[in-house]
């Protein structure tokens, strides 16, 4: 008998610990439970929009601080022109609110602050003209299934080399821009899972910065990305990835929608914790 309760108590154990284990495998719709760290680091190599960033290295460090809501950091490190360069690329700071968790059901609301161009060994920190402060608010959801995810965002972007200038007109010296993507992951086993995205970030301005005479007609960019990540167990997982870009710059001499030359490569390593 005694044998018997004891058992019993060793499964209970066992399935309530499974049921904590907060799964993290590059899921879109990946939420940390409430107390936990996660991280994310990419190291990746250039894209094709970004010719000039040979590699870069990028940390995602967030903390549920509730099921439904949290925080995160982001930072990059990158080398430009060959190693000529080095660049504190950008520091950014995002909120995430799970509007709608109705079982296979996600939906999040997401808003992020973003100072974008740091520092380089070429150029004083925090320069003027250089830096771009970034405001984002957007949407993402979709539906998670036992073996397989597909999730859409939407997220709108103003730039401006001032932090808190939100009184010029659209295109007067900042920048507004619309992203759409969709993401998908099918899980082949408990330990494989295959991963595709593609995005459209269109800009909405009509004129370079308000100077007249510059025209900005229709001006965007496509990314896609295809990966693998290996689940090493329930909290780490490790990925390869390989990026595309199409870019359409929308100027005077820039009308038509061009494929970048060469990939984007890059591994990433996550743990929950």
């Amino acid at each position: 008998m005694k044998k018997i309760a004891l058992t019993s108590l060793l499964a209970v154990f066992a399935v309530s610990a499974a049921s904590a284990a907060n799964v993290i495998d590059g899921n879109p719709l990946y939420m940390p439970k409430a107390g936990h760290f996660y991280s994310e680091t990419m190291l990746g190599s250039h894209s094709g929009h970004d010719e000039l960033k040979s590699w870069y290295l990028n940390e995602d460090f967030g903390y549920g601080i509730t099921d439904r809501f949290a925080l995160d950091i982001a930072t990059t490190i990158e080398d430009e022109q060959s190693f000529d360069k080095w660049a504190w690329g950008d520091f950014g700071l995002k909120a995430t609110y799970r509007v709608l968790d109705m079982g296979a059901w996600k939906a999040d609301l997401i808003g992020a602050y973003t100072v974008d161009h740091v520092w380089d060994n070429h150029r004083p920190f925090l320069k003027e003209e250089d830096t771009m402060y970034i405001w984002t608010a957007g949407v993402r959801g979709g539906y998670m299934a036992s073996n397989w995810t597909v999730a859409a965002h939407a997220l709108f972007e103003y730039k401006n080399t001032e932090s808190f200038n939100w009184n010029e007109d659209a295109g007067k010296y900042g920048e507004h821009e619309l992203s759409l993507g969709l993401d998908a992951q099918y899980v082949i086993c408990p330990h494989l899972s295959v991963l595709a995205g593609v995005e459209y970030t269109g800009r909405l301005d009509k004129t370079e910065h308000g100077i007249e005479g510059t025209k900005i007609k229709n001006a965007g960019r496509w990314d896609a990305m295809l990966g693998a990540n290996y689940n090493i167990d329930a909290t780490k997982y490790v990925g390869l990835y390989v990026t595309a870009d199409m870019n359409h710059q929308g100027g005077d001499n820039h009308d038509k929608w061009e494929v970048e030359n060469g990939f984007g490569f890059g591994a990433k390593f996550g743990i929950d914790f």
